[in-house]
């Protein structure tokens, strides 16, 4: 299928031959002029070759490829790919009677860049991040509900904050199929609420799943500090692993009061967990040294854009020292970054810096990533975000 058409620059054929799948403004050497901001394109090199066929936009990456050749965008393309997604969170046994959250569509991971498909339960939360994926919403929604046995009724669109502003595209969070039916979804057996009306990204974090699970195991006994709650979900994995006392702390008033609902809807009335709405920063100040002897740092991306990389190596190397400084002998740190713009080898020296920094002996006992649900395209390395370590400290 022939569209729209694109002609590269003489050898900026090369990185997509390589089944990269972005098309830079720079590698473009001609354009149709009837091409507007969500086009389905087709994309040849200066030799004349129909390399693939892409959704267009305005901007630094102006084409993502979603299919190599000259495969057809339609209706049956969505289809298809949803359908490749499901299949493999089944063979990845992420569907099943305790868990019912997990991302079904991770942009260029599942070879559909631009979109994000989260499932709480019987609800799929859509967030377009390509104006073509946003006029493909409703197909898109279409396909989700025709998946067989994954029970999606739902589906709730939220991309007013997703995608470029520069498109005006006015899009309107809504749902697209069906209604609000309940907010409440599980993780490996542990309920929450999930605010994908109002909460940051789809309304939960799923990419921490597995990190929260390792958190359970190193929790028995233990005095918890969960900074930049959120939430909650490290906190109450902790309180099922056996924790001596929780502290969950954000500076958003909102969020520790979604982290008390979430406790309480596992742990009613327990006593082990607080929560505080303070600075980080300030927090880790004024509390007493030897206080916690584990403490999980996950804050939100220091560094959306290459631009702001200099001040988050800068924060993730302050926030560390603070918490390498005041844990107890003995004690555990997790420590995050979802900066994308943050590689992991630039993220482990910042974190080797702060250790360096509170003259601690420090050891790393994991290096950890997102989860299988979050996959990585092989020749899309940009896709790799979420970097941590779990590490002791004497």
């Amino acid at each position: 299928m022939i569209y729209k058409k694109i002609t590269l620059r003489r050898g900026k054929e090369e990185s997509l031959k390589r089944f990269h799948p972005w098309v830079f403004s720079g590698a473009i050497a001609t354009a149709d002029d009837t091409i507007e901001e969500g086009d389905i394109v087709s994309v040849f090199a200066a030799d004349g070759t129909h390399i693939g066929n892409g959704h267009y936009q305005v901007g630094s990456i102006m084409v993502r490829i979603l299919a190599w050749g000259d495969t057809a965008i339609d209706d049956d393309f969505y289809a298809e790919r949803l359908a490749q997604a499901w299949r493999v969170r089944q063979a990845l046994g992420l569907v099943r009677p305790d868990n019912n959250s997990y991302r079904l569509v991770h942009g260029e991971g599942d070879f559909l860049p631009g979109l994000v498909i989260d499932i709480y339960g019987n609800t799929a939360v859509i967030q377009a991040h390509s104006p073509g994926m946003h006029f493909a919403r409703k197909s898109i929604a279409r396909a989700l509900v025709d998946l067989p046995g994954a029970n999606v009724n739902n589906v709730y669109y939220k991309s007013e904050t997703t995608l470029p502003y520069k498109a005006h595209l006015d899009p309107e969070n809504q749902y697209l199929i069906g209604e609000f039916d309940t907010d409440v979804a599980m993780e490996n057996g542990l309920r929450f609420h999930v605010d994908w009306l109002r909460g940051q990204k789809t309304g939960f974090f799923v990419d921490q799943r597995e990190n929260r699970a390792l958190l359970e195991r190193y929790s028995a006994g233990r005095r918890v500090l969960n900074m930049f709650c959120y939430t909650g979900g490290f906190s109450f994995y902790a309180m099922r692993g056996g924790a001596q006392l929780v502290h969950s702390v954000d500076s958003s008033g909102k969020a520790v009061s979604l982290t008390q609902r979430n406790v309480d809807l596992n742990y009613p009335g327990d006593e082990r967990h607080q929560a505080f709405a303070q600075d980080a920063f300030d927090y880790l100040d004024q509390m007493a040294t030897d206080a916690y002897d584990l403490i999980i740092l996950d804050p939100p991306a220091f560094a959306k854009h290459k631009s702001a990389l200099k001040n988050a190596l800068i924060g993730y190397r302050r926030l560390n020292a603070k918490a390498l400084r005041k844990i107890q002998s003995g004690g555990i740190l997790f420590t995050f970054s979802c900066s994308q713009a943050v590689s992991k080898e630039q993220f482990r020296l910042a974190v080797f810096s702060a250790a360096a920094q509170s003259r601690r002996k420090v050891r790393i006992l994991h290096q950890l990533t997102q989860p299988a649900d979050h996959p990585i395209n092989i020749y899309h390395p940009e896709g790799e975000y979420l970097k941590g370590l779990v590490l002791y400290v004497e």
